[in-house]
């Protein structure tokens, strides 16, 4: 459903984009935000902002205040886990062998070692976990972002990066289970406690934010944007060798 939103949103958003200003100065500010539909998105963002003070908020403030940090931690290294085939699938779409394997062997030991992945023992024997996602496989391949987004069910994206999120759901190995399996309660079960324990990990940034910035908006979009285009240039500056350095060294 959250999908499926998605894309009628970026439909909707066809005919609603803002002309380009004729003045020089205010059309180098437009193109380098990116974001001809602002006027839109700042409508999303104040509805956002709303359901967080009254409702998201209030939720991640109560589960920090009831959830210990270790136990917090946990869910989080489990949510992690369970998204590893899904960064495993982009690091192979994106042409970086060591990043796959790396990701496979996170998977392998963490759900096993791990008990499930509640435990990161792959991060402890030097396989630390990196972000890949379809958004970013797309830009590794050259495909521009289009314009800025951002989304009441999803936040800041883009047009690419609504797309990728279409994508990661299809690769997501755990979507396919039967149904009547135990396995799909568990899926909706880690899906719901990973949004909130994610939430709660972001509570106190937002509220700073909220609090310090001029206008939030602005600095939430051009911080996602900086993001995304460190995270692509990472992935395509990764040219390690496919063989880890401890083997290649026996």
């Amino acid at each position: 459903m959250r999908v499926a939103g998605a894309f009628l949103g970026l439909l909707a958003l066809a005919g609603c984009a803002t002309p380009p200003p004729k003045d020089p100065d205010a059309l180098a500010e437009y193109n380098e935000a990116n974001d001809r539909y602002e006027k839109l998105n700042r409508k999303a963002f104040a509805i956002t902002m709303w359901a967080n003070k009254y409702t998201l908020r209030p939720v991640a403030k109560a589960y920090i205040w009831a959830v210990p940090r270790p136990l917090r931690n946990s869910f989080g290294n489990l949510y992690q886990t369970m998204n590893e085939p899904v960064v495993f699938f982009n690091d192979v779409g994106a042409g970086k062998s060591r990043r796959a394997g790396d990701a496979f062997v996170r998977w392998c030991i963490n759900m096993t070692a791990g008990l499930g992945g509640l435990i990161d023992v792959a991060a402890y024997a030097g396989y630390k976990h990196h972000d890949n996602d379809a958004g970013l496989t797309m830009a590794t391949w050259g495909v521009p972002s289009g314009p800025y987004l951002f989304l009441p069910a999803l936040g800041p994206s883009s047009f690419r990066d609504g797309i990728g999120y279409g994508i990661d759901v299809g690769l997501a190995p755990w979507n396919y289970v039967p149904r009547g399996y135990g396995l799909v309660t568990f899926n909706w079960a880690y899906s719901i406690m990973g949004t909130i324990n994610g939430m709660a990990t972001n509570v106190d940034a937002l509220d700073q934010v909220l609090k310090d910035s001029l206008d939030p908006y602005a600095t939430i979009r051009s911080a996602y944007q900086q993001q995304r285009k460190a995270q692509a240039a990472a992935i395509k500056a990764d040219h390690r060798a496919t063989v880890p350095d401890w083997y290649s060294n026996r």
